[in-house]
Parts: structure tokens; C-alpha cells; sequence
């Protein structure tokens, strides 16, 4: 009987221990690893100087002297420099008429070399890869680009892929969002997100101010990134997520149009970005913040900011009419937050949400 109770006792232990191992390898399948990442870096001849950027302008002959000192300003504001690149079709005079072909040569340009790059980094084959996400925005072909891809790398039939268009700046995260969703139900999976946009086809040719900031902002580029939730691997990973947080504001007129593809007076197809886009932007950063600070801050820098809104509101000087600018000028982000990386778009979005945050010019 002593023996019996005691084999069951190590049945009993051996049960506990292999469930608490289970438990722990299903816990951190859930964690999402970056590994490896290769930054797509055109050729030197598509390189958009400050002498071809003055050619571009100038060929468009329905701008005006006030047309000319607009995009000036907003050229410089914008940060292009000589190491700017752009798609072969506008470097050639072409960008009136683009074709399907430009569109395509720039994604084939793009992807095909960063993710030769990302394989040969990090020792992995195409065969390895589970899931593959493709975003860019402006461009939507059939068969897709995430198709293209597999087609192009002879890819496995199980692979998983979603390819997401009409998303603007925010794709990026979003497809790192897919990703990190299949993480938490299937285990030990390798992930790319290729992420792009299309410039090629979606030149601006016309004369609305709103629409001709697209031009000064947007130029070639991509990234393609490897992640994993394989524990095994973790010794390998550069990063690891701790938190990710979206905020869709669509139902809101303001955030809804303040970034349209659309024609302006004369016909001609343009992307406009209104002036409530740095309101809106910075909307949805409060909101993120409202949710990522608890997640970020350490507790006494959440306390302390309690006690502050607590004193500042028994003395009454905050008003009912408190900004979202403002409310969270009183937290140090800096407290549990390393480094802030803000979406490299215009001026006035980066101003903006800087602001929201009590952020300083270095």
C-alpha cells in the first residue's frame, strides 16, 4: 500500500508538472517577437533631387506663382532631402500617365529584394513562413500582392494571407495587429508583414493645395518584418510587444474625410488631406494614451498624477471645458517610456500631438 501511494504520488506530481509546463508554453505562444526586419533602400537613379524636384513642379502647367511659393514652403517643412527617392515613372517625366505596369514594377521593386534580404538575414525559407500580411494602400491589383508574393516564392498551400489596402498610415500597425491576433490561438507560427505604398499611380497633377501635400509627403519606400510567437526562438528576437492599441474614430465626420482619395474641380484623381487631420490625429492619440498609460507608467507616476488632478480640481482651476491638448500635460511619459517614435507625416501632425503630450523640441 505504501508503494502504491507512493507511485501515486509521483503519478500525481509528474500530472501537475507536465500541465503547469503546458500551461506555460500555451502562456508565452501568446508573445509576439520580432526577429529580424530589412528596410527597403531604392537605387541611387531614383533618387529625387532638389533640382528634379524643381523640374517636377515646373511641369505641371497649371500651377500659379502662389501655387509655386505653397510648395515651397511645404517642401521644406516636410524635411525632403537629396537622399529622398521616388518611383521611376515621375524621375522619367512620366507621372500624367502612369500605367498598370509602373504600379506594379514599383511593388516588385520593393518587395522582392527586402524580402530576399529578410530571408538571407535571419536563415529562414519561404517553406518556414505561416502567415504573410501584405499592406499598401493605394494599390490593389487581382490576384493580390500578398498573392504575388507567394506565387513569386512558390510559398506552402496552408500558408495564411491577408493583404490590407485603403488603410492609410495606419496599416502598418494593423497588419502587426492580424498578426499578433493569430499568435494568441495558434502556436509557434513565423509571421512577415510587407508593408509599402504606391506612389507610381497616384501622382497629383492638378492645382488644389490640399491635395498637393501628398506629393511633398509621400515618397518611395518599405519594410519587411519577421515575427514569431515560438518560444524556442526567443533567444533570437532584437524586440518584443508589450502592448498594441487601436483607435478608430471613422464615425466621426472630421476623422473620416480629413484624409480622401478623391477629384478635385477639374477631374483629376488626388489624394486631400483636410486641416481637421492634425485635430483628429490627436484625438485618436489621446485616446491610445488613455488606454496605453496604465499599461506603460509605473504606479507612483500614475499616483502622483491622480494626487495633481485631484488638488488642481479641489482648487478649481481647471474649467468644464478641459481640451484633450491638455489633460495629459501634467504626466512624464518619460517615466516608463524609452523613446517616442511619432508617425513622420506632416508638421502640423507631428506639432500636434506633441502638444497632446506636454512633448519639447530637443
Amino acid at each position: 500500500m505504501e508503494f502504491l501511494f507512493v507511485l501515486a504520488s509521483a503519478l500525481l506530481i509528474s500530472s501537475l508538472f507536465h500541465l503547469w509546463k503546458a500551461f506555460q508554453r500555451r502562456r508565452n505562444s501568446r508573445d509576439c517577437y520580432l526577429l529580424n526586419y530589412v528596410c527597403f533602400k531604392p537605387a541611387d537613379h531614383r533618387k529625387v533631387s532638389t533640382e528634379l524636384c524643381g523640374k517636377i513642379v515646373r511641369r505641371n502647367k497649371l500651377l500659379g506663382l502662389d501655387d509655386y511659393k505653397f510648395l515651397l514652403r511645404v517642401i521644406v517643412n516636410s524635411g525632403i532631402g537629396e537622399e529622398t527617392y521616388g518611383p521611376t515613372n515621375i524621375i522619367e517625366g512620366r507621372e500624367t500617365e502612369p500605367t498598370f505596369d509602373d504600379a506594379m514594377s514599383e511593388m516588385d521593386d520593393c518587395f522582392f529584394p527586402t524580402l530576399d534580404e529578410l530571408f538571407m538575414k535571419s536563415g529562414f525559407s519561404p517553406s518556414d513562413i505561416d502567415v504573410l500580411v501584405v499592406n499598401v494602400s493605394m494599390f490593389s491589383p487581382a490576384p493580390s500582392l500578398s498573392s504575388r508574393i507567394v506565387n513569386r516564392y512558390k510559398m506552402r498551400e496552408d500558408l495564411m494571407t491577408y493583404n490590407l489596402t485603403g488603410m492609410g498610415c495606419s496599416a502598418s500597425l494593423i497588419a502587426i495587429n492580424v498578426v499578433k491576433d493569430i499568435f494568441k490561438c495558434q502556436e509557434r507560427k513565423l509571421a512577415i508583414v510587407m508593408t509599402s505604398e504606391s506612389i507610381s499611380p497616384n501622382w497629383y497633377s492638378g492645382k488644389d493645395k490640399s491635395m498637393m501635400l501628398g506629393n511633398c509627403l509621400f515618397r518611395s519606400g518599405g519594410c519587411a518584418v519577421l515575427l514569431t510567437n515560438d518560444p524556442l526562438l526567443k533567444s533570437r528576437a532584437k524586440l518584443k510587444l508589450s502592448c498594441l492599441v487601436r483607435t478608430h474614430l471613422g464615425a466621426g465626420d472630421d476623422a473620416y474625410g480629413c484624409a480622401v482619395q478623391r477629384e478635385d474641380s477639374d477631374g483629376l484623381m488626388g489624394f486631400h488631406l483636410s486641416k481637421d487631420l492634425p485635430k483628429s490625429a490627436t484625438k485618436a492619440f489621446f485616446v491610445n494614451l488613455r488606454d496605453l498609460a496604465p499599461m506603460a507608467l509605473p504606479i507612483r507616476e500614475l499616483l502622483r498624477y491622480l494626487l495633481t488632478r485631484l488638488r488642481k480640481k479641489r482648487r478649481r482651476d481647471m474649467t468644464t471645458t478641459t481640451t484633450t491638448t491638455t489633460k495629459f500635460a501634467g504626466v512624464n511619459f518619460k517615466a516608463g517610456v524609452d523613446h517616442f517614435c511619432l508617425h513622420t507625416g506632416g508638421a502640423a501632425v507631428i506639432e500636434g500631438v506633441a502638444k497632446s503630450i506636454g512633448l519639447k523640441p530637443v
